[in-house]
C-alpha cells in the first residue's frame, strides 16, 4: 500500500477494490494490484502482504474462485474470477461505500 493514510482506508476497502478488478474478467494478484493502482492515479498500492491473504480470505468466503493458468509472460500463475455471490456482494459494498462516502463529504465539506 501507499503511505499511511492510504493503508488506513484500504484496510477496510481492499475486499471492495479486488471485487472491483475482477468485475470484468479473472486475473492473477499481480494484475489485481496493478489495476488498482492504475485506477487511483497511484494513491493506491496493494502490497502483496495484504493482497493474497484478502483473495484467499475471499475465495474462502465463495466470493471468487481460483484457477491455474498461464499470466502474459507465460509463467504458471493463480487467476482468480467473480462468483454469483461475488457479484452480489461487490452491488452491495458498492451501494455502502457510496453512502459511506457522501456521508464523509458531507462532514468534510465547510458549512
Amino acid at each position: 500500500m501507499g503511505d499511511e493514510a492510504s493503508g488506513d482506508l484500504l484496510r477496510g476497502t481492499l475486499d471492495m477494490l479486488i471485487l472491483k478488478a475482477l468485475e470484468r474478467e479473472a486475473a492473477h494478484g499481480y494484475a489485481v494490484a496493478l489495476w488498482i493502482q492504475q485506477r487511483s492515479d497511484s494513491v493506491l498500492r496493494v502490497e502483496e502482504g495484504a493482497l493474497y491473504p484478502a483473495l484467499h480470505r475471499l475465495e474462502l468466503r465463495g466470493l471468487v474462485r481460483a484457477s491455474w493458468g498461464r499470466s502474459e509472460n507465460n509463467r504458471r500463475a493463480r487467476f482468480y474470477a467473480l462468483t454469483a455471490a461475488g457479484r452480489r456482494r461487490l452491488g452491495a459494498e458498492n451501494d455502502r461505500w457510496r453512502l459511506l462516502s457522501r456521508a464523509i463529504d458531507d462532514v468534510m465539506e465547510p458549512r
